[in-house]
């Protein structure tokens, strides 16, 4: 602004401005005793042009201070205006960037609120998918219980039947797949637990810095709030000057950034897991259910097996009784006929006993002596074939009686060994969990 043109002081006439210590007038004339005695009326005296002199100074002295003091007041005026017009304006800037600030703090905050919410319902669905993980753990230990008595049950075949079969290796493969999925389950068991963890840590970082960003947004909206009109506002000259450890708007985006982000790759992570376990469980279950079918197949084809095999045992058996019988009856009518020849040799013998007495020339080898001779030739040969026979049937006899009893024995094993798989075995099976995957559902 313009300052305004000065009024040009009035002219003053030159002259000497007085000095302290003014000049005495002098007189030519000599001095008199009275000219002594006025003495002190005439020395402490200022001259006229001094007095006029002095005069305009003061005059001079007065415009300059009346001049100084219009333009100090046009000035102070001006000051005061420009003052109040720049106080206004930065009062609106830094209103308005409060307002902004308050914009940020809101966004962050929203994002933060955001992030909070959504990784604690995926925390709940992962703590969910941990109790299933848990649950279907329980559901294990019915089949491996039910596996372990099948094994310890077989055990007790008989010596004859206790082979390593397919039901064995069947069973025996049940059992490692079993237990390789309890150990898989407890290991993801600790790997939900240990992102259910880091969920929860996360969301911790994120709650504090979503704290935090109340607090400021609260502080600032206060502070936008404020005006020259205030009554609550006052004076506080250290809070000028910057804090050492204060964050600047770059960092103070880039932390709330770097929560969203860790929140993000946390929740990634916990929704990956969810789905590994979905699928664990899942393909635990059909792993565990096709295992279960093989065995139980594996159970009707021995246990159809056996009984083939008992049911061929004891139709021999029944044929061995038949062959039994027959054979004691061949031994009877042996015995029989062995005594029937016993008796015509006997008849033959006492023949010729009694024909050895014939006196004298009567001792003649005639036709009946050639014939009974003959005749217990014949007897002796069959007797001794009888015997043999006989001998022979008897030992018959005995070979069927042991395989009557080896087969007893072995209709009483293959009975036993059928009353393991199928009344043990196969009827402890049916406590077996239906599914894996539903059990994990249930309560």
């Amino acid at each position: 602004m313009a300052q305004p043109e000065e009024p040009q002081p009035a002219a003053v006439p030159s002259c000497p401005l007085p000095s302290k210590t003014c000049d005495v007038a002098r007189s030519e004339r000599p001095r008199s005793c009275c000219g002594m005695a006025m003495a002190g009326f005439r020395t402490a005296k200022y001259q006229l042009p001094e007095w006029h002199r002095r005069n305009a100074g003061v005059c001079y002295e007065a415009f300059t201070a009346g001049e100084q003091a219009e333009r100090g007041r046009a000035e102070a005026k001006h000051l005061v205006k420009h003052a109040a017009a720049s106080a206004q304006r930065a009062q609106q800037c830094s209103k308005a960037t409060l307002g902004q600030r308050l914009q940020d703090v809101h966004f962050w905050r929203m994002e933060l609120q955001k992030e909070i919410m959504e990784l604690d319902a995926e925390t709940k669905l992962l703590a969910a998918q941990k109790l299933r993980l848990e649950r279907a753990l329980d559901a294990t230990e019915v089949p491996y219980a039910v596996v372990v008595d099948n094994l310890e049950c077989r055990e007790r075949r008989q010596p004859p039947d206790l082979v390593i079969d397919e039901v064995e290796r069947q069973l025996l493969k049940e059992a490692d797949l079993i237990r390789d999925i309890r150990d898989l389950l407890k290991r993801t068991i600790i790997q939900a637990t240990t992102q259910i963890r880091s969920n929860r840590i996360q969301k911790e970082n994120c709650e504090l810095d979503w704290s935090d960003k109340v607090e400021t947004y609260h502080i600032d909206d206060k502070c936008a709030g404020y005006c020259s009109d205030s009554t609550n506002v006052q004076f506080h000259p250290s809070s000028v000057k910057f804090e050492e450890n204060a964050s600047t708007p770059k960092s103070w985006a880039q932390f709330s950034h770097d929560n969203i982000s860790r929140a993000e790759q946390e929740k990634l992570a916990s929704v990956q897991l969810r789905s590994l376990i979905h699928s664990i469980i899942r393909d635990a279950s059909e792993e565990l259910r096709r295992q279960r079918a093989a065995g139980d197949e594996a159970l009707e084809s021995r246990c159809r097996e056996l009984g083939d095999a008992k049911l061929r045992l004891e139709q021999r058996l029944q044929q061995i009784l038949k062959d039994i019988g027959e054979e004691e009856a061949n031994i009877v009518n042996l015995k029989e006929a062995i005594r029937a020849k016993e008796a015509h040799l006997k008849v033959a013998h006492s023949r010729l006993y009694d024909r050895s007495s014939r006196p004298n020339v009567e001792l003649c080898r005639d036709e009946p002596q050639f014939r009974l001779v003959s005749e217990v030739e014949e007897l002796t040969v069959f007797l001794e074939a009888l015997k043999r026979k006989l001998m022979e049937s008897e030992q018959n006899l005995k070979n069927l009686e042991e395989t009557r009893m080896k087969l007893e024995k072995e209709i009483a094993v293959k009975a036993n060994s059928i009353f393991i798989d199928r009344q043990k075995c196969m009827s402890y099976r049916a406590r077996y969990p239906v599914d894996l995957e539903v059990a994990s559902y249930k309560q």
